[in-house]
């Protein structure tokens, strides 16, 4: 059905102020049980390999391409004091977004793993979890090996090197599964999907309406990924 004319300005803020986050967190569920049929036999797989990652959304509408212009003309610079911190679980095999939280950053955000992996645990199985060293803590791999009965992969880097380091942290840094860790990265390849398909920005006015927006980028994200596999 085509518009007769465009809609008033305002419309996608009322839509926002009334959007309910439960309906978000609902409908990313819904996308998670209408995921695809793996396309090769080997990724069928009892238990997911997640990745947990945060990226930063622009809080103001400028590109990022002004701002480096802007500054390489010699302009003042343009520096944000604080941004919009989008924390993501991202199922490895099938690069689909399981859960996600949206902070104002700078910000910590190794306490915020263990309620991501939780809401993903209630959706699908989690068999293993791979962080970086942001979410280094020994109670984040308790957490994942003891509560959730998963494997967890974070590198041992807080601290000094001459610590002594104990539990499972100490055993990253005797032998670290790097081959397993690698597979990590492909958490960077859905943020570079959502900045360059869909949005680099969270410009709302308040951090409510940035949080919003950012849980949007998430469930259109996994809506764009749900398609058929080629053939």
């Amino acid at each position: 059905m085509s518009l007769h004319k465009a809609p008033d300005h305002t419309t996608l803020y009322r839509f926002l102020r009334r959007l309910d986050e439960r309906a978000l967190v609902a409908a990313l569920n819904e996308t998670i049980q209408r995921l695809p049929k793996p396309c090769h036999r080997d990724q069928e797989k009892s238990a997911a390999t997640v990745a947990v990652d945060a990226t930063g959304l622009a809080p103001g509408v400028a590109s990022t391409f002004y701002i480096r212009r802007t500054q390489n003309r010699g302009g003042e610079p343009m520096l944000w004091h604080r941004w919009l911190k989008w924390l993501v679980v991202v199922d490895t095999d099938r690069q689909m977004v399981l859960a996600q939280e949206a902070c104002s950053g700078p910000y910590n955000g190794s306490a915020m793993l263990r309620p991501l992996v939780d809401a993903t645990h209630l959706v699908t199985p989690i068999g293993m979890v791979l962080a970086d060293a942001e979410f280094d803590s020994e109670q984040n791999h308790r957490h994942v090996r003891e509560r959730l009965a998963a494997t967890s992969v974070i590198p041992a880097k807080r601290g000094k090197a001459t610590w002594q380091v104990q539990g499972y942290r100490a055993r990253m840094r005797v032998a670290f599964p790097n081959r397993l860790y690698r597979q990590r990265a492909l958490v960077e390849s859905v943020f570079s999907a959502v900045k360059r398909k869909l949005s680099a920005r969270a410009p709302g006015r308040s951090l409510e309406m940035q949080r919003m927006q950012a849980l949007l980028l998430g469930l259109a994200y996994n809506l764009y990924r749900l398609k058929p596999c080629p053939i």
